[in-house]
């Protein structure tokens, strides 16, 4: 139900609500994991292993690996208009729910602020792509919202200030997460979120939230997942002349071909090339 670095809370039929550790130095549990562990005390016990995932929603750079949920179905990305938000890290967010065969939505908070029309006007080109948006105030009317959480296990995720915390308060008040006034002078958000927790929102609908993001990185996702985790990619895939194109500066790209007649947004193509480098360094 909430894990806060190698101590966990785990819910069970049986005994409630328990204090848990992992077991040795394993820090491999995430927010979402189904689990086994032995009590050691009425409130406390030991994490012995988690169950097989349905997915796992992760990010990574060359170095570290931050898994962020586990068991989720679907993945909605909160953005806002104050403070602006990353069109990059939204996209990459959408990738990594791609990769994992996650369904994504993308939640426009704060629409009564007179910067929404800019906002989604920017947003514009993902709907374009299928990526469902959905403009809402999370202080006023939350009933579409919850429509489409319904059945599904969600991992709120998106940068500081966003509105996520005041999102969770709407649909569930009991979770009482704190909120904090926004510093307009850094034009960011104060992280609120310092851990990933759970919350049941019926017998059938979970709700899991993340601290916010200032970046979010794939290096686990090698070129072809990287190209399938583009779904404005796929029907251009293996049409290239090269068979191990690159989709870089090699002669009659497939989608370098798409880019030119507008089939393709060039802001994609230049971050599936972004993206390529960062996960594969020493072959570019």
């Amino acid at each position: 139900m909430a894990a806060h670095g190698r101590h966990f809370v785990v819910e069970s039929p049986d005994t409630g609500r328990t204090e848990c550790v992992s077991r040795g130095r394993k820090k491999e549990v995430v927010c979402g994991d189904q689990v086994e562990f032995s009590p050691t005390s009425p409130s406390a016990g030991v994490i012995e292993r988690y169950l097989p995932r349905s997915s796992l929603f992760y990010r990574s750079d060359r170095f570290h690996t931050k898994a962020i949920a586990a068991n989720v179905s679907l993945v909605a990305v909160v953005a806002a208009p104050i403070p602006s938000f990353s069109i990059e890290l939204i996209q990459r967010c959408l990738i990594a729910a791609e990769s994992q065969g996650l369904t994504t939505l993308i939640v426009l908070n704060k629409s009564d602020l007179p910067e929404h029309a800019d906002a989604l006007k920017r947003l514009h080109f993902l709907l374009n792509l299928g990526y469902p948006v959905l403009s809402l105030c999370a202080r006023e009317d939350i009933t579409e919202l919850r429509r489409s959480l319904e059945g599904h296990t969600t991992l709120l995720v998106g940068q500081s200030g966003m509105g996520k915390s005041t999102l969770l308060n709407t649909l569930t008040p009991a979770a009482q997460a704190r909120t904090r006034e926004i510093s307009e002078s850094l034009d960011s958000g104060k992280h609120t979120t310092t851990h990933s927790e759970l919350y049941r929102l019926s017998p059938t609908t979970s709700l899991i939230d993340s601290p916010g993001l200032q970046e979010f990185a794939l290096a686990h996702l090698d070129q072809a997942a990287l190209e399938q985790a583009f779904p404005d990619f796929r029907s251009f895939l293996g049409k290239c002349r090269f068979r191990n194109c690159r989709h870089t500066a090699e002669p009659d790209c497939a989608l370098s071909r798409a880019v030119e007649s507008g089939a393709i947004e060039q802001i994609r193509l230049k971050l599936f090339r972004q993206l390529l480098t960062e996960s594969m360094p020493n072959r570019l």
